[in-house]
C-alpha cells in the first residue's frame, strides 16, 4: 500500500483533526495553499472573463451566446405546481466560465467545484469553493489529475472524486481521489474495481461511497461502493438499466437516483429508482417528470429537487422536486438561467446552482451562480 493511501486510512481512523495535529507535531505535515484567500474582485474577475460570464470552448474572443443557446431554453414542466414556487437570485460568479465538473458539500457551509471544461481544455484540475458565510470563492488545492465528469461526494470532511473523462466527454480513467478539508490536501485512494468511466453519480451514506452507472463507450449499470475505513471497494445490485449523467441523493434511508441517459443525450430518460441498502434491492419509485440528463440533484427540505439538465436541441430550466412520502413530484420556480453539467449544493438555507454549459454540449460554458430559496 502506497504511503499517500496509508496516511489517508490514518485519517480516516482517527478523525481528521487529530490526524492532521499528529502530522503537524511529527513534522510531517506537507505544505498546502491557503484556502482563505479569497479569489479576485468582481471587476477582475470580469476581466479575466473577457468581459462576459460565458466563454466558448473553441473560440477564445468570444463572450456571448449564440442565438441558438436561446432557441434551446425549455422550461415547461408537466408536475404540478407547488403552492410555493420559491424564487431565484443571482450570486457571486464563478471566478471563470466553467462546465462539465463535479461538486459537493463540505461542512463549514462550503460548495466544493472541481474539475470540467474551462479557459479552452476539458481537462481542468481546478477546485474552486465558494463560501456562503462570506460570500466569495476561495481557492483550495487542484484535484491531482484534471478531468471532466467526475463523480463527486463529501462525507466526514472528507471530498471523495471518482473516474472521469480526459478528453471531451471521452477516455474514461479510473483514478480516485480522497480531498481532506482540513489539510487542503487531495490523497490517491484505490481505483475503480470495475473499471474506467466518468459522468458516475456518487453518493455518501451509511458510512460508504457508492458509485451508480457511468460510461466508457457505452453506459454501464453497475454499482459498487468504496468504504473509506478500508480503502476497499465491494459490488451491489446493479442499476436497473444502464445509465450516465444521472442525479442521486440519499433521502429518509434510501439512495434514489432520478433522470440520465444511455450513451447519448438523445436517449433520455425520466426513471426514478430506490435502492435500499439493508436489503440490497432496488425498485422504482415514481419518474421524473422531465426526462433529462445533466442535471443538478440535492435534498432540500425534505424533497430530491432536480433542476436544469440537456437534451436533444434542448436545454432545461426545469426545477422539480419529488417527495418520498407521497412518492409524487411537483414543479417549483424554474431556473433564471437554463444550463446542464453545473454544480448545484445546498448551502445554508438555499440550493446553490454554479457555472454549466448554457447549450446542449460542450461548446460554451458559463460562470452564472444562482441560489434557490423561499
Amino acid at each position: 500500500m502506497s504511503t499517500p493511501r496509508r496516511r489517508f486510512l490514518q485519517h480516516i481512523a482517527s478523525g481528521s483533526a487529530a490526524f492532521l495535529t499528529t502530522r503537524i507535531a511529527s513534522g510531517q505535515a506537507a505544505p498546502s495553499r491557503d484556502i482563505t484567500s479569497p479569489m479576485p474582485d468582481p471587476q477582475e474577475m470580469q476581466a479575466a472573463q473577457r468581459g462576459g460570464l460565458y466563454a466558448s470552448l473553441k473560440d477564445p474572443l468570444a463572450t456571448q451566446l449564440p442565438p441558438d443557446a436561446f432557441a434551446q431554453r425549455f422550461t415547461y414542466s408537466p408536475a404540478p405546481h407547488a403552492d410555493n414556487q420559491g424564487r431565484w437570485t443571482n450570486a457571486l460568479p464563478l471566478p471563470l466560465p466553467r462546465s462539465e465538473m463535479a461538486w459537493a458539500a463540505a461542512e463549514g457551509n462550503r460548495m466544493h467545484v472541481i474539475g470540467g471544461y474551462g479557459a479552452g481544455q476539458v481537462a481542468r484540475a481546478y477546485h474552486h469553493v465558494f463560501d456562503a458565510s462570506r460570500g466569495e470563492w476561495l481557492n483550495a488545492a487542484p484535484i491531482p489529475r484534471g478531468a471532466n465528469h467526475l463523480g463527486v461526494a463529501a462525507a466526514d470532511g472528507v471530498v471523495y472524486a471518482f473516474g472521469g473523462f480526459v478528453e471531451q466527454n471521452r477516455i474514461a480513467v479510473p483514478d480516485c481521489y480522497a480531498y481532506v478539508v482540513t489539510e487542503d490536501r487531495w490523497h490517491v485512494i484505490h481505483p475503480l474495481s470495475r473499471g474506467s468511466r466518468g459522468a458516475i453519480s456518487v453518493v455518501a451514506g451509511n458510512g460508504l461511497i457508492h458509485a451508480i452507472g457511468g460510461r466508457d463507450t457505452r453506459s454501464v449499470d453497475w454499482h459498487e461502493a468504496y468504504d473509506p475505513r478500508t480503502d476497499t471497494w465491494r459490488t451491489l445490485a446493479p442499476i436497473p438499466g444502464p445509465r450516465d449523467h444521472t442525479a442521486a441523493v440519499m433521502l429518509s434511508g434510501l439512495l434514489l437516483v432520478a433522470g440520465g441517459r444511455m450513451d447519448t443525450f438523445d436517449f433520455n430518460t425520466g426513471m426514478q429508482v430506490a435502492y435500499d441498502p439493508a436489503a440490497d434491492r432496488w425498485d422504482e419509485r415514481a419518474p421524473m417528470p422531465t426526462p433529462r440528463s445533466g442535471h443538478g440533484g440535492v435534498v432540500w427540505r425534505g424533497k430530491f429537487f432536480c433542476m436544469g439538465g440537456e437534451g436533444t436541441r434542448r436545454v432545461f430550466g426545469q426545477n422539480e422536486a419529488y417527495n418520498p412520502g407521497t412518492d409524487t413530484w411537483q414543479s417549483y420556480a424554474p431556473m433564471l438561467t437554463p444550463r446542464h453539467g453545473m454544480a448545484a449544493a445546498v448551502l445554508a438555507d438555499g440550493i446553490h446552482v454554479a457555472g454549466g454549459g448554457p447549450m446542449n454540449g460542450g461548446a460554451y460554458q458559463s460562470s452564472v451562480h444562482e441560489v434557490f430559496a423561499d
